[in-house]
């Protein structure tokens, strides 16, 4: 069970690695700058561990309501440290509610229009 943890976690931090690359590649294309190694890996093991802190952290709060699924409430209280990650996910939350109404919508007028038929 530790061997197939210890891998998975590998594997996201090779993922993280290689995102924040590409992501360090693309600014420092866009401002004349380039990145070490060692800044990419820094960033990278940073953009984990931070990771890591906030599913604690999140499993914590869904806890602490007596849940076993993290909401998006849950998510909002990570972001609140951050007024630009806090509009950013309120902005994405109700875009997707509002996705959720005009679907819910959608369904019942075909459930409507098949039951007349």
């Amino acid at each position: 069970m530790s061997d197939d943890k210890d891998e998975t976690q590998q594997r996201l931090k090779a993922a993280i690695h290689f995102t924040v690359g590409r992501l360090c590649q693309k600014t420092g294309e866009d401002h004349q700058r380039g990145f070490s190694r060692q800044a990419v890996a820094a960033i990278a093991e940073t953009a984990f561990r931070q990771c890591d802190v906030f599913a604690k952290d999140l499993e914590a709060f869904a806890r602490h309501a007596k849940r076993s699924t993290v909401t998006s409430e849950d998510v909002k209280l990570i972001a609140r440290r951050s007024t630009a990650l806090s509009i950013h996910i309120q902005n994405k939350t109700e875009e997707l509610n509002q996705e959720k109404k005009s679907t819910g919508k959608r369904k019942s007028r075909d459930t409507e229009e098949e039951s007349k038929e």
